[in-house]
């Protein structure tokens, strides 16, 4: 499974990889440049990736976390994203219907919708999946002056990312973020500074899917609930409608009587 360490103490905030994302899915740089003023985080459904300042002249990569047990594949009814083999999370919008579950189950906000399309589409970055196929790496990383991110088997990354962290204990958090949080990512970042304004404060260790499952597998018997419940209402109101007015009828006849 292919995943993407991140080390925060070599990223200069650049925005090579933001650039380089930008051109390798060929998004539209003036709309994206738009995006990142007016987007809390600077991602949108144009901009897949963004860079933000965590601490002093500390930066990092955003972007989609291709977690281990995607949340967002959990919550999608109609299989429209897919954890795929080589590690990614895709996204085939000829599935979508568009229910935005996916938005409100990913724990880092990542999915974004085109709220001013016409037949809009859920948007986010997919590691640049052809390119891993093509035994390519990923426009960002590829775009790094820094080596501030490394493409490689997540397995193989944790071990050097602990390597990293063991060599130099006091250059780095004695923690890999993304090793257990949100039941693993396949994005891991290493760092100097504390990563709480990425999403990482309050993560817990279980699979978010392991949560919202339950719920989920739920939601077709609640929804056939909900349209039990209405039909009852419905009938028990045009049932009174129908006596009132056959009450009505006859109080018409006993007065003409």
């Amino acid at each position: 499974m292919y995943a993407i360490l991140v080390d925060i103490t070599k990223c200069t905030g650049c925005e090579r990889c933001v650039t380089a994302c930008l051109e390798t899915n060929e998004l539209d740089v003036q709309r994206a440049n738009k995006d990142r003023l007016s987007s809390r985080d600077g991602l949108s459904a144009n901009r897949f990736m963004a860079i933000d300042n965590v601490e002093g002249d500390r930066f990092a990569r955003l972007a989609c976390m291709h977690c281990v047990d995607p949340s967002c594949v959990s919550a999608c009814l109609v299989g429209s994203l897919t954890k795929t083999k080589e590690g990614p999370v895709v996204y085939d919008s000829s599935k979508c219907i568009g229910c935005r579950y996916c938005m409100l189950a990913c724990p880092f906000h990542i999915p974004r919708y085109e709220w001013d399309k016409t037949v809009p589409l859920v948007r986010k970055c997919d590691m640049c999946i052809d390119r891993l196929r093509d035994g390519k790496q990923p426009g960002c990383v590829e775009a790094c002056p820094n080596g501030a991110l490394k493409l490689g088997q997540r397995e193989d990354l944790l071990k050097e990312a602990h390597a990293r962290i063991k060599a130099l204990p006091d250059g780095y958090k004695q923690h890999i973020w993304g090793e257990h949080e949100f039941g693993g990512t396949s994005v891991l970042y290493i760092s100097d500074v504390d990563l709480n304004e990425l999403g990482w404060s309050e993560a817990v260790e279980a699979g978010i899917p392991s949560i919202t499952n339950p719920m989920i597998e739920m939601t077709p018997l609640i929804a056939g609930s909900v349209a039990v419940g209405l039909l009852a209402v419905n009938w028990v109101i045009r049932r009174r409608m129908k006596l009132s007015g056959e009450q009505s009828d006859d109080h018409k006849s006993g007065d003409e009587h």
